[in-house]
């Protein structure tokens, strides 16, 4: 009589038979790599932007020369992990923009495969491919991809401790939520958050879910033990970073910029709403939002016979949800991060809350499915706003490293230092960082030589003018929009707005190219621009040339007056 195969039995089997589960998300992080590049190929040779050039690009470069500690830049005390993965490929590639963009694609590859992970480990299928979907599109997400900087790296790392965490992984928690923290401080975040919540469920057990995991207070316990432990190596790299300079959290105008200088309430509390605004609505998010909120309007849907969707249970009568304790621990996390970068960073960059705005999007596209019949038309909705956000600038300023934005500014900083380099190749260049570092380091791909630069903080009327004071010092001035400005803004017609910008945010108006050139005593001999931003080129007349062209003028024969100017003086 042939054995009957038990149901865990015939799991195993088929279970042995799938490929491994390494081997899967290998092949998945290779899809979404692939489709990054081929996303981004345009922008693969784009030279350095913004902090790229400022901080991330100089820092890897001194670590490939053996230094951890960046010495041609002010070191921000940001731990190596990124920089280090980055001096490895230019180790094995060579060094180039190109390289450098592939490189972060990679990690940015891995990211999604991590959020995919997450994603599917706390809903289903078909949740986990729409949400990672859109995360990829997001416009933030999108354009962090290829750039070198750490916040992207730092929430994929994140998205890898989290499934580690939801599905009980205690060895991968410490080892991912670890690697996060060494790839940016504010990445132990999470696990404090996690911390958090661990804690608020030993403290109130009555408030423990149906869903939720039954554990012993010893294992609570042990839980949070292994949370504590990506402290051990940031501290590690902060005792480092002590020894060889003197500082902890970096040198003391970071420090100042980025903490000390942010502790007005009044501060915290703006800070907090930008940051509340770049979780829910940011770039279009809004739509997403809104959409999940109507969702909530309506019932679960009826699962009907025959669309069971992985991810479900044999007893399942309407679509599930995410377990409600899973997303209260997310909600925690959530806040926690919410509350903290009100306080930390000067500038209120929407990079800094990639580790945050994933989960929303995750929550947000499970209740849409969860509750909407036709969920797919909703999301496809918003994908279209994603994409329309990548290309078409908002209506407020925004910075322009969060969409596509980012490459207009440089193929306007290439073409005018190109023409610098060209008709001025030995003048002295004014201008304000970060051109400063463009033109006078050949490495970040915008001169094949360095030209000499007088720098400047920036281009308003206060900075212009004490620059015109000192006209001989330079030759040429390049000015351009730091700031993006929009033509019409929905805020900052509020003149209180535009206070609390300028007080708390390092807000200014930039002088446009013309008025520069007036301020400076010079001709405007290039301009260019695209989509809100700009940049001027002056050629900087001298004051010994200005009465040399006087003098000329004064001696010259004058041409005979006509007859209505005979009249006139008549």
């Amino acid at each position: 009589m042939p054995s009957v195969l038990s149901q865990d039995a015939v799991a195993a089997r088929n279970s042995s038979l799938q490929p491994s589960r390494w081997v899967r998300t290998a092949g998945l992080w290779l899809v979404f790599f692939l489709l990054l590049i081929a996303a981004h190929a345009r922008m693969l040779r784009l030279p350095y932007f913004w902090d790229e050039a400022g901080y991330y690009v100089p820092a890897a470069r001194d670590l490939l020369g053996g230094s951890l500690i960046p010495h041609s830049t002010p070191s921000n005390a940001h731990p190596p992990l990124v920089m280090a993965w980055l001096a490895l490929a230019w180790k094995l590639l060579g060094q180039s923009p190109l390289v450098t963009r592939i490189a972060m694609l990679a990690l940015a590859a891995f990211s999604l495969a991590g959020f995919f992970r997450l994603a599917k480990a706390i809903s289903n299928e078909p949740v986990a491919a729409a949400a990672t979907f859109l995360v990829a599109i997001y416009p933030v997400f999108f354009a962090q991809s290829s750039l070198a900087q750490v916040d992207l790296a730092a929430a994929g790392l994140i998205f890898w401790g989290l499934e580690a965490y939801f599905r009980k992984r205690r060895t991968g928690m410490a080892i991912w939520f670890s690697l996060a923290a060494l790839a940016k401080e504010t990445a132990i975040l999470v696990p404090l958050g996690l911390c958090l919540w661990e804690i608020l469920m030993l403290v109130f057990p009555s408030t423990r879910f149906e869903t939720a995991p039954q554990r012993t207070r010893r294992q609570a316990k042990d839980t949070i033990l292994v949370l504590i432990v990506p402290w051990i190596p940031l501290a590690a790299w902060y005792i480092y970073h002590y020894t060889h300079t003197g500082f902890v959290f970096g040198n003391p105008e970071f420090l100042r910029y980025n903490l000390q200088g942010n502790l007005s309430p009044l501060r915290i509390a703006l800070a907090f709403l930008l940051r509340l605004w770049q979780t829910i609505g940011y770039l279009n998010l809004y739509l997403l939002s809104l959409a999940c909120v109507v969702a909530m309007k309506y019932s679960a849907q009826a699962i009907s016979a025959g669309s069971k969707k992985i991810g479900m249970s044999a007893g399942d009568k309407y679509r599930p949800r995410i377990d409600m304790w899973i997303q209260f621990a997310l909600l925690t996390v959530t806040l926690v991060y919410l509350f903290a970068m009100s306080v930390l960073g000067g500038a209120v960059l929407a990079r800094y809350m990639l580790p945050v705005v994933p989960l929303i999007i995750l929550v947000c596209v499970s209740t849409i499915w969860r509750r909407l019949r036709f969920w797919k038309a909703v999301l496809a909705i918003v994908a279209a706003s994603f994409i329309a956000a990548l290309v078409i600038n908002p209506p407020y300023g925004f910075s322009p490293e969060d969409n596509l934005a980012y490459a207009d500014y440089i193929r306007l900083h290439e073409a005018a230092e190109n023409f610098i380099t060209h008709q001025y190749p030995h003048a002295r260049v004014l201008t304000a960082w970060p051109a400063s570092d463009e033109l006078s380091h050949p490495y970040l791909g915008y001169v094949q030589t360095p030209m000499k630069v007088v720098r400047i903080e920036d281009f308003t009327a206060e900075q212009l003018m004490a620059a015109s004071d000192a006209r001989s010092n330079f030759d040429v001035a390049l000015v351009f929009s730091t700031k993006y400005q929009p033509p019409r803004s929905l805020f900052d017609r509020w003149r209180l707005w535009q206070e609390w910008k300028r007080r708390f945010f390092g807000y200014h108006i930039d002088l446009s190219p013309g008025a520069a050139a007036s301020i400076l005593g010079g001709e405007l001999v290039y301009k260019d621009g695209r989509q809100g931003q700009w940049v001027g080129v002056i050629r900087v007349q001298r004051i010994e040339e200005a009465r040399l062209r006087d003098t000329t003028n004064a001696l010259r024969p004058q041409a005979p007056a006509t007859a209505s100017a005979t009249a006139d003086k008549n």
